[in-house]
């Protein structure tokens, strides 16, 4: 239930001076997680909706991700159920999609969003910049109230953002500078690019308890905490005769090919089980060909590799008919596979860090390695009762992620960055780590979901 009494103000932190301490080190966020605890989310109250009293439209521009509709991440995921539900309320949404062979319809509008192609580079260290670049150059001649930009290695394009005038959030992600695919050069960047959108964002985003905490500690820097959400999948199996599976008699990963996913990690585990049902593994490798050989030279007959799968309808149903969904991902923030596969209410596994613990809780049970998990698949297989029970506790848990309350959150965020409530004055070009003054803090009082 939503609490009525939820309200949101504004506080300017004082700068904490030069006797700081830095804290530049890398957070190891891998026990962070209090299965335990409340889910709690930073939402505004029905009474607070300014649209619900009439309030005034807005125009909000959705930059820095591939667009919609979502078929790649969590980004594009939010992007789209967000930016629906906005328009759906009468704001003027626009979103900027990627122009590319891999996408060639650019339709004009995508239920009731505005939809603006820019090109990108194909290459995996210039695709997103040289796409947002295009984009902030369409926003700057054709101004919003406000702007949310996803992704904070396009933190570089701020500073034209804030001199054209346009108010403008950041949605910082995960950590990315972690990822095994970024050479030196590439986390440095990261890294650099962080402390940019500290510096120049009006406000910032992030998706997980674990994202909040390390800008907090890095850079004394608040975040408003907006989860992503949950969507219920029917129970339906009708087509996944498909691809030759039956419901309740598979596991199933779906995830991108990267390391810090681990899907090499869930394929070993796996096969060093005993388990009769096989492992269904959907996704690819844009730009890694060994990892993908990698995970094929650990699979063996009982695995079945099926490649990206686009079509949403059979991949909802892949979620709700596994027997039990593994899930390896390590430094996203809060996931959308994850999420999806709480809102299928199927059993879970996952990659024992906080963000995964964050969203699971108790219902979760855990694996650090291929002999861990291989452990988990043999219990699963002999106690199936236990499977299912612990399936209805993990749909329980998709009562805390819903995109109606996400959709308010970023609503009411749009408002105080078009009033000009949270602008802030020009800034030097990058923030120091936990030394620099920080964003605007937004305290809360946060909404217990049941």
């Amino acid at each position: 239930m939503r609490n009525a009494r939820h309200r949101l103000t504004l506080q300017q932190r004082p700068d904490p001076g030069a006797s700081a301490v830095s804290c530049r080190r890398r957070l190891d966020l891998s026990r962070r997680g209090d299965g335990n605890r409340s889910t709690r989310r930073t939402v505004p109250s029905e009474s607070e909706n300014p649209m619900s009293e009439g309030g005034t439209t807005l125009s909000i521009a959705l930059v820095g991700t591939r667009g919609v509709p979502a078929r790649y991440g969590g980004f594009e995921t939010c992007v789209e159920e967000v930016g629906t539900r906005l328009a759906a309320r009468g704001h003027r949404i626009r979103v900027y999609c990627r122009r590319n062979a891999d996408n060639p319809e650019t339709p004009a509008h995508y239920k009731g969003t505005e939809l603006v192609y820019r090109p990108a580079l194909k290459r995996r260290t210039l695709e997103t910049l040289s796409h947002t670049g295009l984009s902030v150059a369409h926003l700057i001649a054709h101004k919003t109230d406000a702007a949310i930009v996803f992704n904070a290695a396009n933190a570089p394009y701020l500073p034209a953002i804030r001199a054209a005038g346009i108010p403008v959030a950041t949605h910082v992600d995960g950590l990315e500078w972690q990822r095994a695919k970024w050479g030196r050069a590439g986390r440095t960047y990261y890294r650099w690019a962080e402390s940019t959108a500290v510096r120049w964002s009006d406000a910032l985003i992030a998706d997980a308890e674990g994202i909040r905490e390390y800008y907090r500690t890095e850079f004394d820097a608040d975040t408003q905490l907006i989860s992503y959400g949950a969507p219920r999948i029917a129970d339906r199996s009708d087509r996944l005769g498909e691809v030759g599976l039956a419901s309740g008699e598979y596991y199933l990963v779906v995830a991108r090919f990267e390391p810090e996913n681990h899907v090499d990690l869930i394929v070993d585990g796996y096969t060093r089980s005993g388990a009769q049902k096989p492992l269904v593994v959907v996704g690819s490798a844009p730009y890694s060909d060994a990892y993908t050989r990698l995970v094929n030279a650990l699979a063996d007959d009982r695995v079945r590799i099926l490649g990206a799968i686009w079509d949403q309808e059979l991949l909802d149903q892949l979620y709700a008919g596994a027997y039990v969904y593994l899930h390896g991902h390590s430094v996203g923030g809060t996931n959308p596979s994850l999420l999806r596969a709480i809102g299928a209410s199927t059993a879970t596994m996952a990659f024992d860090v906080g963000f995964n613990r964050e969203v699971l809780g108790d219902t979760g049970e855990y694996f650090a390695d291929p002999e861990s998990l291989a452990i988990l698949i043999d219990r699963a297989e002999a106690t199936p009762e236990a499977v299912r029970a612990r399936a209805e506790l993990t749909g329980a848990r998709a009562a805390a992620y819903d995109w109606d309350a996400v959709a308010d959150a970023y609503e009411q965020l749009a408002r105080r960055l078009a009033s000009r409530e949270l602008v802030r004055p020009p800034r030097r070009l990058v923030a120091r780590r936990a030394s620099a003054p920080a964003v605007p803090v937004l305290e809360t009082q946060e909404v217990e979901r049941s």
